[in-house]
């Protein structure tokens, strides 16, 4: 089929490539205005942009795909569907109208859950059991159009927002070919979606990523792992900001582990591998979780840094310290002393 593509972020790209690799004919890509980045401030193109100078697919990009200049513009491409997929921008109903089988959009939930922005990184902060995508018959509303297709992938509870969004354009690629090939021969029976279960999100920013201590650890760590790459879960030490890259909710298991080693570290002061300062910090029978407060260090090992929260505690697992590369924390505790009830944020 004849496609107009529109689409901006990485994301989109999957699924042009996939589209293209079956055949199908991407007579137009449109994408959001060059952006400037970085300090220089230079304008650079989106990731649908650069795709389409490397495939030679001509490239429109409107400030406002609603004006008339647009609407004008866009009735003279010849195709037979519009496919879309994180485009950033609300569709009239004249541009909806114009292919001849309308317009279809690659969405990243299982529809009517997540309607709007951002929906991969939110399953995970919501401690989802599954996800998955839904090709969508585009409406006027936002991500209210009727379910042409879904396909629906389970979540083991590990996975950071980076790797299921490569997880879930590869599935939204490979379904918008599906899609479009039942919807060409006629083949597909649209499905409404039930208003009552309908839910809203919203854009990540970088303030989401401030850790509040007095919440869950298991809360936490959800937020560590949805945040990553992007804008990543941060709190402070010593002044300085630190990055959570990785992280686990510390079970009773762990918990009496960390007891033991205590215990011997206070009979043990020759162990080389721990700082004297940490040592003598851990003989004071630190583990008893009463005696620290949300946000506090409440046990240290060579390997370890649990952090007490508002329900459980937190082991960090990677970290980066302000101006330093991101490392294991059993490297970070090589080189840096802290102090047991020391607070972070």
């Amino acid at each position: 089929m004849k496609i107009i593509f529109m689409g901006t972020p990485d994301f989109a790209t999957f699924i042009l490539d996939e589209l293209n690799n079956a055949g199908h004919d991407i007579v137009l890509v449109i994408t959001q205005p060059d952006k400037p980045r970085g300090r220089s401030g230079k304008l650079s193109p989106s990731p649908v942009k650069k795709w389409a100078t490397e495939h030679e697919v001509p490239v429109y990009q409107p400030a406002k795909i609603r004006d008339e200049e647009s609407i004008e513009y866009l009735s003279k491409i010849d195709a037979d569907i519009g496919v879309v997929a994180a485009f950033g921008q609300i569709l009239p109903k004249k541009i909806l109208d114009m292919p001849r089988f309308g317009c279809v959009n690659v969405h990243a939930s299982l529809l009517p859950k997540y309607r709007g922005a951002a929906p991969i990184q939110w399953a995970i902060l919501n401690g989802d059991k599954k996800t998955g995508v839904t090709i969508m018959q585009m409406g006027p509303g936002l991500d209210d159009g009727d379910i042409l297709l879904s396909r629906e992938v389970d979540l083991t509870g590990n996975e950071t927002g980076g790797e299921l969004f490569d997880t879930l354009a590869q599935l939204g690629a490979k379904s918008a070919v599906e899609a479009l090939e039942l919807i060409e021969g006629g083949k597909i029976s649209p499905i409404k979606q039930d208003e009552s279960l309908a839910t809203h999100v919203g854009m990540i920013n970088k303030s989401m990523g401030l850790i509040d201590w007095n919440k869950p650890a298991k809360e936490i760590e959800r937020y560590v792992r949805g945040l990553n790459p992007w804008p990543t879960a941060y709190t402070s030490l010593k002044g300085k900001n630190l990055k959570i890259w990785q992280s686990h909710v510390v079970s009773d298991v762990e918990a009496d582990a960390g007891k033991r080693d205590v215990a011997k570290s206070d009979n043990n002061k020759s162990d080389s591998n721990m700082s004297d300062q940490n040592k003598s910090n851990n003989k004071s029978d630190s583990n008893k979780s009463g005696e620290y407060k949300s946000g506090q260090v409440c046990h240290i090992d060579k390997k370890s840094l649990y952090i007490m929260t508002g329900d459980g505690i937190l082991s960090l697992d990677e970290i980066q310290l302000e101006g330093k590369k991101r490392m294991a924390v059993s490297s970070f505790l090589l080189g840096n002393q802290l102090l047991l009830g020391e607070e972070l944020g």
